[in-house]
């Protein structure tokens, strides 16, 4: 039998589904907590395999799978790296789900959800034609709906109401740019669709509902809000999966796909200008760990967006090196940030402190992961934005360039006044580190952020513009 990447692909997909329906279908938590990493575990198998024979050069078409007439997977080292990404943090939130979530009934419909919210995404990831992505865009939507309200208390159902109702409104102005791109070319094939010029309509259209699903300027407001769901839902949420499909999307349709008027990039750095400084200013004011997590997202996706705009080979470089290196660490500080409200039931880091004397390990986490939201040298977060301010003046943006740097030096004054009010100061709680898996999970995360600082070669090589 001839092992092909469209077998690994589908094998990749079949475990994850499988995975899936037997997470929901079990009546044994248990079975149904080790169904979804099982699944998890062989997927990422799967897809390292996948990369491991792309940038060997063993099989490296772009065009996988075909049904009739439509593309059903494409293959580049966009999609290998979004899929690995997400996969590698979503089989780690699992892990560190198992003593999270332990104590909570539903535990099936949990496991069921995220393992499907994985499947879907990395769906979207591969997908080589517009209506199966979009399929897929909205599977993220329903999940992610779901698991925000998991707790079912009014609060929750109202938050995880207004999360859906805000991306639903973008994924349908995306849909009408889908149809309008249909009628005018007759297909939706991304392949086919190479290098088409569309016009500010259609991709204000397709913008609208990337911005709302990666929680942009106006459509930033249901991300803090989504705090009200498990951690690890909103380390997902943040880190893996939901968020990034907007940055995916922008960068496969607009970067790598259509043409687009140069009127209609500078709009789109109005918004992301103004989204990195409104996120980074509500960050300062807010006192909810969660919520100024949340903020901090918000502001750093934007620098993704910036180097997407810029458009030229080092800040696309910059954007995909720090998708990774901003999920590694924000996925680390929400993590953390779990910890501290599984152990001490608090959120408001005015009533908190002195948590490095009971929580060492937890404290050191969350400092690297925050010095490589920052940007400071050597961190892995420093990398992708030298290079994206690098485009902004290679192409003499300097009031991006200035902005950018504007943002850094907000994400500093917010995460050290977070590091500060948590755990330095006076000790105000006696709990330990007690859960040891969760601990475990923060660790593996700082590791590779640190690595991928360290290295960052290792990656920087990988990205095929």
């Amino acid at each position: 039998m001839i092992i092909t990447n469209s077998f690994i692909i589908l094998f990749s997909f079949s475990v994850l589904l499988v995975g899936t329906f037997l997470a929901r279908i079990s009546t044994y938590e248990k079975i149904s907590r080790i169904s979804s990493l099982i699944a998890l575990v062989l997927g990422l198998f799967g897809i390292i395999s996948l990369s491991f024979r792309y940038f060997s050069n063993i099989e490296s078409d772009f065009l996988m799978l075909k049904f009739k007439n439509w593309d059903i997977f494409i293959l580049d080292s966009y999609a290998l790296i979004m899929a690995l990404t997400s996969i590698i943090i979503a089989t780690l939130i699992v892990i560190y789900s198992f003593d999270y979530m332990s104590h909570y009934e539903n535990q099936s419909i949990y496991y069921f959800y995220v393992t499907l919210f994985v499947t879907s995404m990395l769906g979207l990831t591969f997908s080589g034609n517009l209506i199966i992505m979009y399929i897929c865009w909205e599977l993220t939507s329903i999940c992610s709906w779901q698991l925000i309200g998991f707790y079912r208390g009014n609060v929750h159902l109202s938050k995880a109401n207004k999360s859906f109702l805000m991306t639903l409104l973008g994924s349908a102005l995306m849909l009408v740019g889908i149809c309008i791109l249909y009628v005018e070319y007759g297909s939706a094939n991304i392949y086919e669709l190479k290098n088409k010029q569309i016009s500010d309509t259609t991709a204000l259209f397709l913008l609208s509902g990337m911005i709302a699903k990666s929680a942009q300027f106006p459509f930033h407001v249901w991300l803090p809000e989504a705090g009200v769901a498990p951690t690890p839902v909103t380390a997902l949420l943040h880190a893996a999966v939901l968020v990034k499909i907007g940055i995916y999307s922008f960068g496969r349709i607009f970067n790598f796909t259509f043409e687009i008027s140069q009127r209609f990039q500078e709009f789109t750095l109005v918004i992301f200008l103004s989204t990195i400084l409104i996120a980074g200013f509500m960050a300062l004011i807010e006192t909810d760990i969660k919520r100024i997590l949340a903020y901090s997202t918000i502001s750093q996706l934007s620098y993704v967006f910036l180097g997407f705009v810029i458009n030229i080979t080092d800040s696309i470089k910059g954007a995909i090196f720090y998708i990774l290196s901003h999920a590694l660490s924000k996925a680390g500080l929400f993590l953390s940030a779990g910890i501290v409200e599984h152990n001490v039931n608090e959120r408001d880091i005015s009533k908190l402190g002195g948590l490095i004397q009971t929580m060492p390990v937890t404290s050191i986490c969350f400092l690297i992961c925050s010095f490589s939201i920052i940007g400071f040298p050597i961190f892995s977060g420093f990398w992708g934005k030298f290079f994206i301010l690098k485009g902004a003046l290679e192409t003499q943006r300097i009031f991006v360039a200035f902005v950018a740097v504007a943002g850094s030096i907000l994400t500093l004054l917010y995460l050290m006044r977070l590091y500060n009010s948590v755990f330095l100061g006076k000790k105000k709680f006696e709990i330990k580190e007690k859960t040891l898996s969760m601990v475990l999970v923060i660790v593996l995360l700082t590791l590779f952020s640190v690595v991928v600082g360290l290295f960052p070669e290792m990656i920087l090589k990988l990205i095929k513009i």
